[in-house]
């Protein structure tokens, strides 16, 4: 007999979602319940209830698991952004190793070598903040969206984020209450300020401040410079143009309105340029240690053309550079390719070169031209890599692939591909970019197969 809405259950937890809730079965059929901990015992209230499964919240522990932990922040049971604060550390990379090793082993059918999670600082990691802004009960208010939802939870100083993000999410809003300034609201279209958005430079300290605005200007600009001014590490004040009806946070104008119109970090022991518009890493120690991995699978290319696909603004090849003959970086988006070759100049590095346009265009254009890459380096976006780059890819019989990613499930679905056109997957290493959350990041090593000689297919 299936669940039905409002019904209370004992319910032993038994796992995770992919998502970080906990799960257990009743009757046969599963019941997912965030917040819960893998070997809690709980009564659970049924809060929506399909055929095949069903959704509940936590009503009271009657036994508690060994892996759960206090809770270190009030937003925990509201904020969608971490899952995992009731539970110890030890506890959430075992279950991201696993996860790692579930996704290969069910959506690709692999059973290969998973290692370790390699981590960082698991608090105040981000470099990087986006807040909603929005206006709530006659005050404004930023923060972060409640899960699945876009109702913004006001929580200015989140642990995951450095503590001057707090003072100047702060500042902003004493400046919007103070003269009026109105917050975006979606559903009109109506607004000034939409978002307030942060980068900060680990290394060299440089603070970036981006407002993303309903329009070309503020008012009462100077008033806010002469606030975010009292912020040490300030470089830079930006305006981000964004008048479309959309969800996508950032638009493609910006504007300096004080300071640089962009921050630098070191990465690597590589200088790297951030602009507003930049990807580059949220966890500057955690990037620093995947790039490490990823080139320890590279290994020596002296003498060897490596081609890096989806390079962004060039951060993983220049800090390989020094490994290879030649580094080709290939990334659609314009203002990326720039950074990257602007970081190339800055660091005086000569062997890289970046070339604007689709990966999947860019390798069939390489491949067509007969280069050979000894290695490829795939870091593409969540959605992993078109069918057809691989298959470009694999033309171009590299000995060795690297590949990247933040979703381990469209890694494991390519590797499955890769493997059909020829490639191993040697082993994989999990790299715990997002502590507390339910993603991680996840770097493999794949190698041709013997029985594919490194001849020419084209």
């Amino acid at each position: 007999m299936s669940l039905v809405k409002n019904q209370e259950i004992q319910l032993n937890i038994e796992g995770y979602t992919a998502e970080g809730n906990g799960v257990g079965h009743f009757n046969g059929q599963a019941v997912f319940v965030s917040g819960a901990a893998k070997g809690d015992i709980i009564i659970a209230h049924i809060i929506k209830a399909k055929k095949s499964y069903a959704v509940g919240i936590v009503k009271q522990i009657l036994k508690k698991s060994q892996d759960r932990a206090d809770i270190d922040c009030e937003y925990f049971r509201s904020c969608g952004g971490c899952v995992y604060r009731h539970i110890s550390y030890e506890a959430e990379k075992i279950l991201k190793k696993q996860k790692v090793a579930d996704a290969f082993s069910r959506i690709a059918h692999l059973e290969i070598p998973v290692n370790d999670v390699l981590t960082c600082e698991i608090e105040r990691y981000r470099n990087k903040a986006q807040y909603p802004v929005g206006f709530e009960n006659g005050n404004i208010v930023a923060g972060f969206y409640a899960q699945k939802s876009h109702r913004i939870i006001n929580s200015s100083d989140c642990v995951l984020q450095p503590k001057e993000f707090s003072c100047i999410v702060e500042i902003v809003k004493k400046w919007m209450t103070e003269f009026g300034i109105s917050a975006y609201e979606s559903e009109t279209g109506k607004g000034l300020v939409r978002h307030i958005y942060i980068r900060k430079a680990f290394v060299t300290g440089q603070i970036m401040v981006c407002l993303v605005v309903n329009g070309d200007d503020v008012p009462k600009e100077k008033e806010l410079i002469d606030d975010l001014l009292k912020i040490k590490g300030l470089k830079s004040i930006v305006l981000n143009k964004n008048t479309e009806k959309t969800n996508v946070i950032l638009g493609t104008e910006c504007k300096t309105v004080w300071g640089s119109d962009f921050i630098e970090d070191v990465l690597c022991g590589i200088k790297i340029r951030i602009s507003p518009l930049s990807f580059y890493q949220v966890n500057h120690d955690c990037a620093e240690v995947l790039y490490k991995k990823a080139c320890e699978y590279l290994g020596s290319a002296e003498n060897e053309t490596v081609l890096d696909l989806y390079c962004g603004a060039g951060t993983i090849g220049l800090s390989m550079a020094k490994n290879a003959k030649k580094i080709i970086g290939v990334e659609i988006i314009p203002e990326a390719i720039e950074d990257a070759k602007k970081n190339a100049e800055i660091n005086g590095i000569d062997n890289c070169e970046f070339h604007c346009g689709d990966a999947k265009d860019a390798v069939k254009i390489l491949k067509d031209k007969c280069i050979e890459p000894y290695a490829v380096i795939l870091d593409p976006p969540r959605k992993g890599c078109d069918r057809q780059v691989l298959e470009y890819v694999a033309e171009m019989n590299p000995k060795k692939i690297v590949y990247v990613s933040c979703d381990v499930s469209t890694q494991a679905r390519d590797c499955a591909i890769l493997k059909d056109l020829g490639y191993e997957t040697k082993e994989a290493t999990p790299v715990d970019m997002f502590p507390k959350t339910s993603h991680v990041e996840c770097v493999c090593l794949l190698s041709r197969k013997d029985k594919y000689p490194l001849t020419k297919k084209y």
